[in-house]
């Protein structure tokens, strides 16, 4: 299915997505979307004529555990509610721990490379396949940016992902900020991957902004396109002719005169770089040589080494644990303070009362509060837990302030048992009340 020339759907520029002219479709962040009821803008949109596909972020399908079946049915009901002809999600892991490994569960709250071995790929391809079953529509994987690398790595990401398409037929949604992203911080050729990766099993492309820090680049989704990954974009166009390229974007949203400018260079782009003789065009011929190849049976014990692997990786970045051998430690302190801040980030957009409590002082409360404590149980959880701690550790010095932070949390609280949190802050509540 041609999908041709979308823009990511957020509700913070919903009005200027709908201003756009020359909008095929849109993409939204399926976890952002009830699974009953859409935005006002998004049914508008769809009474237009405009396809909109969500997109997951928390399925987690390169992690060592199977799909959580109620991720997999939420993901389900968006499909049905948009009908939409195809849902996405990405190559990675968001969470680790657990039973398989015995230990505390944890969650990353963003997405982290899956080490490019036969284990984690055997995992892999159980998982894709648990997901299709589980899905009314087709699903498309998403490669993603990464800041650091997998010591010991048996594939490169174009042979990762071309047996990935192979064993599981699954199609894929190519992410060239990635490519790019994955150049600047581990050195990978994204022409070679493009040469390597089946191209005709492309659903759809990725086009985001960036910005480059100390030689790291980060995948921001918050800053223009730039021309190294318009580059990349030329580069996947002499190849193949894609059937969809959306322009991304998550934060510092522009005016929408300037995404209708970004907008324009991707087309222009693409219109200037003409596919080259034998590029792969058959989508339909790579589909049917796929489905015929045999499935593999995952090895003994890959699930098994892949959570015990995951799951040191992740506790070093998110727990403060030992580095596990054979990563690089700086590049694993870049990636612990992004995810920290990342953290600090979406909190601060569900719980947005809380940097208005606090001001300058919620960020380095957070970013404290992070270092001791990770995630397990999502961002609301986040967001309560990190209040619980100011609470319970003496609270605020100024009383107003301190009133509004004890409210907040008592009506979020909900009606559970009185557990020693509960006890400490309507305690800290009495003395209020009584001065």
């Amino acid at each position: 299915m041609r999908l041709g020339i979308g823009i990511g759907w957020r509700p913070e520029i919903a009005a200027e997505v709908e201003a756009l002219t020359g909008i095929d479709w849109v993409e939204a962040v399926a976890e952002n979307l009830c699974a009953d009821h859409l935005p006002d803008s998004l049914v508008r949109l769809r009474e237009r004529g405009v396809t909109v596909v969500p997109h997951g972020v928390s399925l987690g399908l390169g992690g060592a555990d199977r799909p959580d079946p109620e991720r997999l049915a939420g993901l389900a009901a968006r499909a049905e509610l948009l009908g939409t002809p195809l849902v996405t999600e990405h190559i990675a892991f968001v969470r680790a721990g657990g039973p398989l490994t015995a230990s505390p569960r944890l969650e990353a709250g963003h997405l982290l490379p899956v080490p490019r071995t036969r284990d984690a790929l055997d995992a892999l391809c159980e998982n894709v396949r648990i997901a299709q079953d589980a899905l009314p529509v087709p699903l498309a994987l998403e490669n993603i940016a990464a800041l650091i690398s997998w010591p010991d790595e048996e594939l490169t990401e174009g042979q990762f992902l071309a047996e990935l398409v192979e064993r599981t037929g699954v199609r894929l949604l190519i992410d060239v900020a990635n490519l790019h992203t994955n150049h600047v911080n581990r050195g990978e050729d994204p022409a070679k991957a493009l040469d390597e990766l089946p191209v005709e099993a492309i659903a759809y492309v990725h086009v985001a902004g960036g910005v480059e820090k100390d030689g790291v680049w980060h995948d921001t989704h918050a800053h223009p396109v730039t021309a190294p990954v318009l580059d990349v974009l030329a580069e996947l166009r002499s190849r193949v002719d894609p059937p969809g390229v959306l322009l991304e974007r998550d934060d510092a949203f522009p005016p929408g005169a300037e995404l209708a400018a970004e907008l324009e260079t991707i087309r222009g782009t693409l219109r200037a770089a003409a596919p080259v003789a034998g590029a792969r065009t058959d989508a339909l011929q790579g589909a049917l040589a796929r489905a015929a190849l045999p499935v593999r049976t995952p090895r003994p014990g890959a699930r098994d080494r892949t959570a015990v692997a995951q799951t040191a990786l992740l506790s070093a970045l998110v727990a403060g644990t030992p580095a596990p051998e054979g990563f690089d430690h700086r590049r694993l302190r870049v990636q612990s303070r992004a995810l920290a801040a990342k953290r600090a980030d979406v909190v601060a957009k569900v719980a947005p009362e809380l940097p208005e409590i606090l001001g300058d002082g919620y960020r380095p409360a957070f970013l404290s509060y992070a270092r001791s404590r990770p995630m397990n149980g999502g961002y609301r959880r986040d967001a309560m837990e990190f209040v619980e701690r100011i609470l319970v550790s003496g609270g605020l010095p100024d009383p107003v302030a301190q009133r509004r932070l004890t409210h907040w949390w008592e009506d979020r609280s909900g009606p559970r048992p009185p557990g020693r949190t509960t006890r400490l802050v309507r305690a800290a509540r009495a003395v209020l009340v009584g001065k």
